[in-house]
């Protein structure tokens, strides 16, 4: 039987340091059909040239006007002709095995199923010491899965996933309205499109995080405007699919992640209040989530808000402004 092709979907901006092994690792699947797709979203390094070297080996290159990560996914999709689809980011890695393993445990799993697998985050090159275990790393129907993530501040990032182009398609394009966290709530609409997730441990991918911590934790007043807006968008796809206690408390803790987040933050501290307002109206029960134990014995003193300016001072600054 031939195997069905898959599409690697990879956006780019500015990723000259980390395109090329990105690339190896795409090209370097057991699963041989495989096609890639890299769109350079008005890169001002030489990212577009790494990227065309490898035309030879098949990657195909489009090159657009800088108009964010997600309008360069939607754009990769368009292209796409595999019946599955791999993002990965242009400085993320995956295991040689990462789409093999879960083509083959789709195979076996319902109609309609999206696969997952286990990641870890690296500087450098990543090694091989043994992935440690994840309460999101299971089998899981669509809102069991996001009742947990929610609950305990989890993600999964885009490389981790492979998702059936009839569930991509019902789930509907990238939103090119946000920028951080749009891979939270496209995948969301992807779980909630599918009949569930299957978790495959041995289908490995790699989350690079840059000195000084990731990329997209550098955060502008529009991106924090992103995060605090796709907690709505999630909250409402959520609670149309299932309008619950589990749900309500699940939707209030991601709005208490985003208050907790950005409180030390003078410009998103107005759009913590609103998650505030909206989590206590979701489920007043629902707490701040708990952190180290410094933290908790300082916040019992001072409560969580200035505790949480007084770290403020110790963090970086961000869309120009000092945290206070």
């Amino acid at each position: 039987m031939s195997q069905p092709l898959v599409s690697i979907l990879i956006p780019c901006r500015d990723a000259e340091p980390w395109l090329e092994a990105t690339l190896r690792s795409a090209l370097g699947q057991s699963c041989k059909e495989c096609e890639v797709i890299v769109v350079d979203d008005g890169s001002t390094d030489r990212s577009a040239e790494i990227a065309r070297r490898y035309a030879v080996d098949g990657v195909q290159l489009v090159q657009q006007a800088g108009s964010g990560a997600a309008a360069a996914r939607n754009t990769a999709l368009r292209l796409a002709r595999g019946a599955f689809l791999q993002y990965l980011d242009a400085d993320d890695l995956l295991d040689a095995q990462k789409i093999a393993v879960q083509l083959e445990r789709l195979a076996r799993a319902p109609a309609r199923s999206v696969a997952a697998g286990a990641w870890v985050r690296f500087t450098g090159e990543p090694n091989d010491d043994p992935i440690p275990d994840d309460p999101l790393w299971r089998d899981s129907a669509p809102l069991d899965w996001l009742v947990r993530c929610w609950d305990a501040g989890g993600m999964m990032h885009p490389a981790a996933w492979l998702t059936p182009r009839e569930v991509a398609e019902r789930a509907g394009p990238w939103n090119e309205a946000l920028s951080l966290d749009d891979d939270g709530e496209y995948f969301c609409r992807v779980l909630l499109a599918s009949a569930g997730m299957v978790f495959c441990r041995e289908a490995r991918s790699f989350y690079r995080t840059h000195a000084g911590g990731s990329l997209s934790h550098a955060k502008t007043l529009r991106a924090w405007q992103s995060s605090h807006e796709m907690r709505r968008l999630v909250e409402s796809e959520a609670l149309a699919a299932e309008d619950s206690p589990r749900v309500r408390h699940a939707c209030a803790m991601n709005h208490l992640q985003f208050a907790f987040a950005a409180w030390p933050y003078r410009e998103a501290r107005e759009l913590a209040r609103e998650s505030l307002k909206r989590a206590r109206r979701l489920d007043p029960q629902a707490q701040i989530p708990k952190a180290g134990p410094r933290f908790s014995a300082l916040a019992r003193i001072v409560g969580w808000r200035l505790a949480r300016r007084i770290q403020g001072w110790r963090l970086p600054k961000t869309g120009g402004e000092r945290p206070v």
